[in-house]
């Protein structure tokens, strides 16, 4: 378990980077002011220092200069995080020997907690998983295909449930009925007419004086 000591006059801030790492699974020693976190490096050995820049009695950028002459301590890792963001005061932590330069204004506690990572070198293999977001192809199949398990229209019915239906009466006034002609088969036969009644008698013509 890699050892981190953090340095920060201000309780609450100092109290929240305690938690937070200590959840990351870091060892956390604290110190109030540069004079105390020196004390402390000697005794704890810690593998990297977070610091303020701006503290009673012993300054960070001073601390940080005396880490850097001490044989047994330069090769303490330390991140310089202040209030302080002007580019003087960023190049005179840097060539200190800072690892990094953090403005407290412009980073939040899991910006803080990258960093650390990175410094270090201990970075989760899994980290990228995790934090990174999901692929849409898949976040959206373990939302649709539980609701799709569901439905009850993807399951087939098996053939013996599905219900008989009856068959469609058709309505005889929906279409029109077109006068069809009738085959000649069909045409009744007509009686053919009597013909007209022929006369027995003959009648002779020299009767009328012919």
């Amino acid at each position: 378990m890699q050892k981190i000591m953090l340095v920060e006059d201000d309780d609450s801030l100092r109290e929240i980077y305690s938690i937070r790492l200590t959840a990351e699974g870091y060892q956390i020693v604290m110190a109030h002011d540069g004079e105390e976190a020196l004390a402390v490096a000697v005794k704890e050995r810690p593998d990297l220092i977070i610091t303020d820049a701006m503290m009673p009695k012993i300054s960070g950028f001073d601390m940080l200069d005396i880490l850097r002459s001490t044989p047994e301590m330069k090769d303490i890792k330390v991140i310089i995080m202040t209030a302080l963001s002007s580019d003087e005061q960023r190049e005179r932590g840097e060539n200190l020997g800072a690892n990094r330069y953090l403005v407290k204004s412009q980073v939040g506690i899991e910006d803080v907690v990258n960093v650390v990572h990175d410094v270090l070198g201990d970075r989760p293999i899994d980290s990228e998983i995790t934090t990174g977001p999901a692929p849409i192809q898949s976040f959206q199949s373990e939302l649709v295909q539980p609701l799709m398990d569901q439905s009850p229209s993807t399951q087939p019915m098996p053939a013996q449930q599905i219900p008989n239906q009856p068959a469609p009466t058709q309505s005889i006034t929906s279409q029109p009925v077109s006068a069809q002609p009738i085959p000649d088969q069909q045409i009744p036969s007509q009686p053919a007419p009597n013909p007209a009644p022929q006369s027995s008698s003959t009648i002779d013509p020299s009767q009328f004086g012919v």
